[in-house]
Order: C-alpha cells, then structure tokens, then sequence
C-alpha cells in the first residue's frame, strides 16, 4: 500500500470515528433529562462513570503507566467541566432554542483557532459545509415549537453562548495533547480534572447530588458509557484530523438528540427543523470532503 493510499485510509477511519462519536454524543441531551439530579452533578457522574473505563483503555495503551498529565489534558479537562457546568445551567436559564443556537458557534471559533495556533487552513470547500452545518443548526433551534424563555434569559444566554468558547477551548486542548498521547491517557486526566470540578460545582449550587430514582442511575451511567465511546472516538479523530473539521462534524449531534427525542418521548419535528436537520448533515458531509492538512501526531500506543 503506498503512503497517499494510507494516508487516505486514515483520514476516512478517523472521519468515521468523528461521525461516530458525535451520533453516540447526539444521546446526551436525552439522558441528562433523564438523570434526576442537577446540571453540574450529571455532568460529574457523567465524568466519575467513565473514569474507570478510561483508566484502562489508559493502562493498555501505555504499557501498564498512565503517567502524569500534560499541561494541554489538564486544560481539556477544566475546559470541559465548564464547558458542561455552563450548558446544563444555560438550558435550565433560558429557552431550549438559544441554548442550543449559541454554542454552534463553537467551529467558527475552533476554525479560527485551529488557523491562527495548528496553520490547518480551511479550504473553500470546507467553508461551505461549515455555513452549510451551521445553518442548519441553528434552523433546527429557531424552527422547534415555541418554549418558555426560562427564569433568567439573559444569565441563561450568556452561559450557552460561553460553552461555544469551552467546547472550542477543549477541542483545542485535546487537539494538541493528542500530538503525544494516547487517546485512553489525555480522555482519563480531562475526566479526572472535570469530574471534581463540576462535584464542587454542584454543592456550591446545592444541587442534588444523588439520582433520585433507579431509570436517573441508569440515565447517568449511560452518561458515563457515552463519553466513553463519543468523546473518545473524537478525541481518537482529532489525532488524525484538524480541529474544525471535528468542531464541525459534532453538529450532527442535534439531528441525532432529536431523533432520540422523537423515539422515546414522541417529540415531533416541524418541516422547518426536519429541513434544517437535513441541512446540517448536508454540511457536515460536505465540510468531510475538504479537511485541512493536520500536523503530524505520535502513534497511537498498541
């Protein structure tokens, strides 16, 4: 096999995984919902759950030695726990529709970035999909049946718009701490970075803690489960892909929360939100088509 023949086969392993992730992240928004405790405290069980399972996806690839975090893990993890802390208050705050319009902000951000710190230029194409994906987004949000605006709006919108800057930040971080780790070793220390932080968070909040019910244990252990497989098959593709081309592809996740939404709670969908679902995909393909050249990455260990 010659080296553009495995160069291409990488690139479409790693695009798979990305999609991948971003389907199995897509479930989040239903087991938050179903958790039955506060914000901050699913997403601490969310981080607390998949530990476990990390540490030895962590121990396997490093020979047995997790090691000591790098600078770039420790920051993923504190961008995440904001990152989540931020979204799950934003969503209580304000309408369902500006939290998810806001952090669709998060590729725009992210592509910038990626430019400005990685060089990984976005291509013409790309930029397409990525206006394509976006749009779609935010259709999806603005078309969905009219909701409460929530208790504090204001506070509510500047908390989901600030998880556009976080999810953009861990992206970031993760993207560079994958430049010499292993997937297992950098999704374990954000995990263990996060999950006190977010604890904290949520007694400061003096929100409960514990699930109140048996389907909220199950609910967050499906959390932990999710993080594990989406965030992980992620963390794996930005190793091999730039940073926008991930912060893109992740906006399949509100097509997938809603088709989630529909099968379990009969949640319908408006022709405006079926378009825009539609829409996004229609991007996220797109933008896959014409990914920026990433920097080289160490192998994945095993």
């Amino acid at each position: 096999m010659t080296l553009v023949a495995r160069r291409l086969d990488d690139v479409r392993a790693a695009l798979a995984a990305l999609t991948f992730g971003a389907l199995v992240i897509g479930s989040t928004p239903v087991l938050v919902r179903l958790s039955d405790c506060g914000p901050a405290a699913a997403g601490f069980w969310r981080l607390a759950f998949a530990a476990p399972l990390l540490a030895l996806v962590a121990a396997r690839g490093e020979g047995g030695r997790i090691g000591a975090p790098s600078g770039a893990m420790l920051l993923a993890g504190l961008a995440f726990a904001l990152d989540l802390g931020c979204w799950h208050y934003g969503i209580r705050y304000t309408s369902v529709a500006n939290a998810t319009v806001l952090p669709n902000l998060t590729p725009i951000l992210v592509t910038l970035a990626g430019w400005l710190v990685f060089h990984e230029r976005p291509r013409p194409v790309f930029l397409v999909g990525m206006a394509a994906a976006i749009g779609g987004a935010v259709l999806m949000a603005e078309a969905a049946p009219a909701t409460r605006p929530g208790p504090v709006p204001h506070l509510g919108d500047a908390l989901a718009a600030s998880t556009a800057v976080w999810y953009g930040l861990y992206f970031l971080a993760v993207r560079s701490a994958r430049a010499d780790h292993s997937t297992g070793r950098v999704m374990l220390w954000s995990s263990l970075v996060g999950a006190p932080l977010l604890a904290v968070a949520a007694l400061a909040m003096g929100e409960p803690i514990l699930p109140g019910s048996a389907l909220g244990w199950l609910a967050v252990m499906g959390l932990g489960l999710a993080h594990v497989l989406g965030q992980g098959s992620i963390a794996w593709a930005l190793g091999r892909l730039p940073a926008s081309t991930a912060s893109v592809t992740v906006l399949a996740q509100p097509a997938a929360a809603a088709a989630l939404a529909y099968w379990l709670f009969g949640e319908t969908l408006t022709p405006l939100q079926v378009a825009g679902a539609a829409l996004a995909l229609l991007g996220v393909v797109t933008a896959q088509q014409a990914p920026a050249r990433p920097a080289p990455i160490a192998p994945e260990p095993g």
